[in-house]
């Protein structure tokens, strides 16, 4: 019987051996995220003025390059006179700060408990799925507003808030990969061989949901960023004399018709920052998914 030979191009092999997946929403992500971190980091550098100097004479300045203009205000000003773009520079700031740390706190509990549910499982695993049932059976404004005016505005408390209702997917998904590592061949044999119990979780079940947790962290820190800028808008977040973006756009709100500029610049810098966080993690979730590859 003859043999039928399929030649498949070169060039197709070629582009699929190359191929990494994530690769490109990565690089997007990265050209988002990090410009605008360094942006926080240098803000005293290149904010052109004091962010909260008032300047009445100067309200609602029009951008440079809109008649009535001026140089001085590249991004124009707001109703108080304020410079548009430093209050853009150092709301990055806020928003970096606050999701920064947030996911921090948020990834720090919710890594610990999902590891200790799924390793140990049992009762333990049954009073913490339980409490993040009854957690997320509350809208997370509505437990937002409660603690915050219990406990006052101010950043250390609106990273509080974040992190009592961030922690929950951390914990779930850290759980259920624990659960499903826990029961592979390496950590018995870990067991077998006398190792304990905290050796086992820090040496053999974390680092084989490190990409679990990278990816998580990557949507949580998006999701903390939209959530103090609608707190923020709401009026429970930052002083109101703290450059926000949030703040920024709820003070917009009178001046849509007069001012395009005003709610534009800050709401811009938003999404650029959120669609970088999420893009990335998109890719990071390709790059290590070993079913998309």
């Amino acid at each position: 019987m003859a043999e039928i030979a399929i030649r498949v191009p070169a060039s197709a092999t070629r582009a699929h051996r190359v191929r990494k997946p994530g690769r490109a929403q990565i690089i997007v992500g990265l050209v988002l995220v990090v410009p605008v971190v360094l942006v926080a980091i240098l803000a005293p550098l290149l904010a052109p003025h004091d962010p909260n100097a008032i300047d009445l004479i100067h309200r609602l300045t029009p951008p440079a390059w809109q008649s009535g203009g001026t140089s001085d205000h590249v991004l124009g000003t707001d109703h108080l006179g304020r410079d548009m773009l430093s209050r853009v520079i150092y709301g990055a700031r806020i928003s970096l700060l606050v999701g920064g740390f947030a996911v921090l706190g948020a990834g720090i509990i919710g890594v610990a408990i999902g590891l200790l549910a799924g390793y140990f499982r049992g009762a333990f695993d049954a009073i913490v799925m339980m409490i993040a049932e009854i957690q997320q059976s509350f809208p997370f404004l509505a437990l937002a507003i409660v603690v915050v005016a219990a406990i006052g505005r101010g950043v250390g408390n609106i990273v509080a808030v974040l992190v009592i209702g961030g922690w929950i997917m951390f914990a779930r998904v850290v759980r259920g990969e624990a659960m499903s590592v826990s029961r592979r061949p390496f950590v018995d044999g870990a067991r077998a061989l006398g190792a304990s119990h905290a050796r086992i979780i820090l040496r053999y079940v974390l680092p084989n949901v490190r990409s679990s947790i990278i990816v998580i962290t990557t949507f949580n820190f998006a999701w903390f960023i939209i959530a103090e800028a609608s707190l923020s808008f709401l009026g429970l977040g930052v002083d109101p004399n703290t450059p926000s973006w949030g703040q920024m756009l709820s003070d917009s709100r009178n001046y849509l018709a007069l001012a395009w500029w005003y709610p534009a610049f800050p709401g811009i810098a938003l999404v650029a920052l959120v669609l970088g966080a999420n893009m990335l993690g998109d890719g990071l979730q390709d790059h290590w998914d070993p079913y998309l590859k």
